[in-house]
């Protein structure tokens, strides 16, 4: 089955994956404290604004106030992870102390769906004190917080569902997403939560 890119989401770890028919050369390089989807050494030239963007930024930013458990970390950083240039804006709400639904909510209605030949739906995930998993497609757009690994892609699992996979860090859940049985892998990038802050991970098709 080809469900297009697609995002694993779970309350302590996520994962990107570009899985792509008409753009395959392409990998993740991380620069400048995100990673990046970029086009490989021996990709053809193209003007499609869809090919290069930031899919993971981790950002330093405020948790929702929780003072009443002392094992929220107020300061502790965040993750936003999508598969476009709205993943910078829910990133920059994030810093601006946006709580994470509501940063993923008005990035996703902002952007809308990609316009192009498909009308592609935008997918974007936080990872942080509170995570959640959107996407706006041109019918509908849904965000969920997240409390189990969540699956949502452009094509066919276009609507935020459990799957039962091991997100237990950010190199598993990159090489979890690279592998799972959909057509068309490319790279995956992984992002996780840790006592030090986030880590992240990548998983590029010539590793």
């Amino acid at each position: 089955m080809y469900v297009g890119r697609f995002l694993l989401v779970g309350p302590d770890a996520a994962a990107y994956r570009v899985s792509s028919r008409s753009f395959p050369n392409r990998k993740i390089t991380e620069r400048d404290g995100a990673l990046t989807v970029v086009p490989t050494a021996d990709a053809e030239d193209t003007e499609n604004p869809y090919v290069s963007y930031n899919c993971a930024r981790v950002v330093e930013t405020d948790a929702p106030d929780n003072e009443n458990d002392e094992s929220v970390d107020e300061n502790a950083p965040s993750a936003a992870i999508g598969n476009g240039t709205h993943v910078d804006a829910v990133a920059e709400k994030l810093v601006l102390g946006y709580p994470a639904r509501d940063a993923l909510v008005l990035s996703l209605l902002a952007y809308d769906f990609e316009k192009d030949d498909y009308d592609t739906p935008r997918i974007a995930g936080v990872l942080g004190a509170e995570s959640f998993v959107g996407i706006v497609r041109r019918d509908a757009l849904l965000v969920e917080a997240v409390n189990e690994p969540t699956l949502v892609a452009t094509y066919e699992r276009d609507r935020p569902e459990g799957i039962d996979i091991d997100l237990a860090n950010a190199e598993t859940a990159a090489r979890t997403a690279y592998d799972l049985d959909f057509e068309h892998p490319i790279c995956a990038a992984g992002v996780a939560r840790t006592a030090e802050g986030i880590e992240v991970a990548i998983r590029n098709g010539e590793d």
